[in-house]
């Protein structure tokens, strides 16, 4: 059973008001790549209102009794959101930067493998956890956090995103990976 592929609701202008407060930077991190720059997005209150209110309104929609923030840039969307919503939030990191005890998750990149890690004591079972990130682009790293967060025997009940790059197939993807779960993209270009 492949995922749910659902379109997360924003009224009138919203969409609108999000997509032109995203900025495009050519070439970067490597020449060829345009990088979508939320930062205009966090810095105009209204525009990052608006995201926050939507993304909250994703975590009351799922039922999440927590909010998984992918590092870095899911930290600054999905906390925000899981204080509106009156949830926990939990951050998953790259391998090596949480203190304490942590389990890892390992997934394949184009050139090599990267990791991420949740503390082992951050949800468990009767937990339901709703993923929250800026970009879905190849879908890897989301799909490494959902695996890792079931290990831990919470149940994922959705991925978020802001805006989801629909060329580099990262849907796909994640959504073999979901199994069912519910998949939201506020925006997908």
């Amino acid at each position: 059973m492949s995922g749910v592929e659902t379109a997360a609701p924003l009224a009138g202008g919203d969409r609108e008001l999000l997509l032109n407060a995203i900025r495009d930077v050519a070439d970067h991190p490597r020449a060829g790549v345009v990088f979508k720059d939320i930062t205009p997005l966090l810095a105009d209150p209204h525009a990052f209102s608006v995201l926050t209110d939507a993304l909250a309104a994703a975590v009351t929609r799922q039922g999440a009794t927590a909010v998984a923030g992918l590092e870095a840039r899911g930290f600054i969307l999905a906390a925000p959101a899981a204080l509106r919503a009156g949830v926990g939030f939990v951050p998953v990191r790259k391998a090596g930067k949480l203190p304490g005890e942590t389990m890892g998750e390992r997934y394949e990149l184009e050139y090599g493998t990267a990791e991420v890690e949740l503390h082992t004591d951050a949800v468990g079972p009767g937990d339901r956890v709703l993923v929250i990130d800026d970009v879905l682009a190849t879908g890897g790293t989301a799909e490494a956090s959902v695996r890792l967060i079931r290990r831990t025997g919470a149940e994922v009940v959705g991925v978020t995103v802001l805006l989801e790059l629909g060329f580099l197939g990262g849907r796909e993807r994640l959504l073999s990976a979901l199994d069912g779960t519910p998949l939201e993209s506020l925006i997908t270009v």
